[in-house]
């Protein structure tokens, strides 16, 4: 089982602990981080979504044209852009970049920012029935030789037909997250890729075998498994966990300029609320999976950590592969900066250790 690293590639330089100085859209911003990850060694990176945030889709047309080996991973919702048309806009840019294109699907948990957007289904089941409509459509404008007709609840389509296909005959893969019993059914039926936040070796065991007795109820293959968190690493644990509580303080600091604090209407999504009963168990969970930024923040956000030295945190992530995992999507604090570092220091040496475990297991690469 192949290995992927995916990144973070934000539109501009901000994070829980640092403050933004310059426009929300910043291009050299964009452009560097984007180079860095290709020179850093990830395979791909995320362009997140938000209702008041740029449009993903036009930043990864940037980053692709900025780069030539980095795929991306467009985080879009369904619900606001008709999926005939989003699968052409997919397909578009699949065959522009020769097939560095894959969709991230966020159907949202916060009803009060999806009205933001103009959205009026606000019960999450509901949404999560008009995601599945929603990818039943993309999928078929994608793969039909032929016009073809659909009838659902939310979308209804006649004689839909792409011209254009995605670059590769095996599509544009699909990355979906969520954590309610309704997001689990979608994912069996969609998910090329399911996406995990930083969760505890026992949480992990217990949504990869939901998802995967979903696909099981549809009759397809298991997707793959990512996990999302945030590595502090330093050459010494020491210096690790000092540098871990120095970001805590700095979070905790700045959390009025930098906007990143818990919901003032205490929401929380289902996958933030597994955080948070996690972070209820303790500051350090497991071998070393850190949980105080998703304290302090309600867990709005992918903000569980793995603390220690690079071989330390490489051999956790060891563990997440042993149980299936097989993508880490990772980004730090310092966007820039902590994203060099993982190319220097955390991403090789995740890729030997894996590399050396299917060696002695027999186990190919793909």
């Amino acid at each position: 089982m192949s290995i992927e690293f995916i990144g973070f590639i934000s539109n501009n330089n901000s994070s829980e602990t640092v403050v933004r100085e310059g426009p929300v859209l910043n291009p050299t911003h964009i452009e560097t981080v984007a180079k860095a990850h290709e020179n850093a060694g990830f395979d791909r990176a995320l362009l997140a979504f938000h209702s008041t945030s740029p449009d993903a889709l036009q930043v990864a047309q940037h980053v692709l044209s900025h780069t030539e080996r980095l795929n991306v991973l467009i985080a879009q919702r369904p619900g606001f852009t008709a999926p005939t048309l989003l699968a052409r806009q997919f397909a578009v840019l699949d065959q522009f970049s020769r097939g560095r294109v894959a969709l991230h699907v966020i159907t949202g948990g916060n009803a009060t920012e999806l009205r933001q957007d103009g959205n009026t289904l606000d019960d999450k089941d509901e949404r999560y029935a008009r995601t599945s409509e929603f990818l039943d459509v993309l999928k078929l404008e994608w793969s039909s030789d032929t016009p073809f007709s659909y009838n659902g609840k939310y979308y209804r389509v006649e004689n839909g037909f792409s011209q254009v296909k995605p670059y590769r005959p095996e599509g544009i893969r699909v990355y979906f997250g969520g954590a309610s019993d309704a997001a689990i059914d979608v994912a069996g039926k969609h998910a090329d890729t399911f996406a995990l936040w930083g969760e505890s070796y026992a949480q992990v065991r217990d949504v990869t075998s939901r998802v995967h007795n979903a696909a099981v109820r549809q009759g397809r293959p298991t997707p793959r498994f990512s996990l999302s968190v945030r590595p502090i690493i330093a050459p010494t644990e020491k210096q690790a966990w000092e540098k871990a509580e120095e970001i805590l303080a700095r979070a905790t600091a700045l959390q009025d300029k930098t906007g990143y604090r818990k919901p003032a209407d205490g929401h929380a999504t289902a996958g933030a609320r597994r955080l948070l009963a996690l972070a209820d168990q303790g500051s350090r969970i497991d071998k070393r999976l850190w949980t105080e930024i998703a304290k302090l923040t309600g867990a709005n956000s992918n903000t569980t950590a793995l603390v220690g030295t690079p071989e330390q945190v490489a051999e956790v992530f060891g563990d997440y592969y042993d149980l299936g995992i097989s993508h880490f999507l990772i980004r730090g604090f310092d966007p820039l900066i902590d994203a060099i570092e993982y190319g220097r220091e955390l991403i090789p040496l995740t890729r030997e250790l894996i590399a050396k475990r299917q060696a002695v297991r027999g186990e190919a690469a793909e």
